[in-house]
């Protein structure tokens, strides 16, 4: 079995790789016990050399060469073809400027539209299980109110459509960003409340992670 984590952060061990990290424990213990080969690839996209979808439909062209792939070549091209197949997948990615970042969007991109058929059914193999992380700045409220219909909504809604199965996702809020918030720019946040509240309740959203890797690797025994 074959499982994917992808780290659509720069900073590969910050608060999204940590999450990811303990994702892939939860994927590790769950599958443990299992007659079989246990693969989990963690792919961190800053490593990677590539564009987001250029639009070219070569993907959509009937009976062109290309049909219901991506011909863009690119890192992004083998990793591609194995997540198509994949076991179960997890995406971490970070809100920048009230959006996931642009490197997680680019891949969505290119994940997403060859094996998208407009009014029909999605051209993957199988329903895949997956979980979508997402770390920011802001406290539930706000978040709520800034990202659920811009953000959560369509992109959850979105890859539910293609994977033809509900995505679970974990929102970690208010995160803590800095070593040292005095060498910073940053006058809409309280190092001590950042400080606080990354000790209370950033070891519940471990946990919450861990728990989303066991879920995935779950429903996946189950797929296969």
């Amino acid at each position: 079995m074959n499982f994917y984590v992808i780290n659509g952060s720069p900073r590969k061990n910050k608060n999204t790789g940590k999450l990811l990290d303990k994702a892939v424990t939860g994927i590790l213990d769950k599958t443990n016990d299992l007659d079989k080969e246990i693969n989990v690839e963690i792919i961190d996209l800053y490593s990677l050399d590539y564009k987001g979808c250029m639009s070219c439909f070569a993907c959509k062209r009937i009976d062109g060469p290309f049909y219901g792939t991506c011909p863009i070549n690119d890192d992004l091209k083998p990793l591609l073809e194995k997540l198509w197949n994949a076991d179960g997948i997890i995406i971490g990615t970070p809100i920048y400027f009230s959006n996931i970042n642009g490197e997680t969007e680019s891949f969505l991109e290119r994940f997403r539209f060859p094996k998208y058929v407009y009014g029909g059914e999605p051209l993957l193999e199988k329903s895949i299980p997956t979980g979508l992380i997402y770390t920011m700045n802001v406290d539930e409220k706000l978040s709520d109110k800034l990202y659920k219909k811009t953000i959560y909504e369509p992109l959850e809604s979105g890859l539910s459509g293609l994977l033809l199965k509900d995505v679970y996702s974990l929102k970690v809020y208010d995160t803590y960003q800095f070593d040292d918030y005095s060498k910073y720019e940053n006058y809409l946040f309280k190092e001590e409340d950042k400080a606080i509240h990354q000790q209370k309740q950033f070891p519940l959203d471990l946990k919450k992670a861990y728990e989303m890797g066991v879920q995935i690797a779950e429903d996946a025994i189950k797929e296969n």
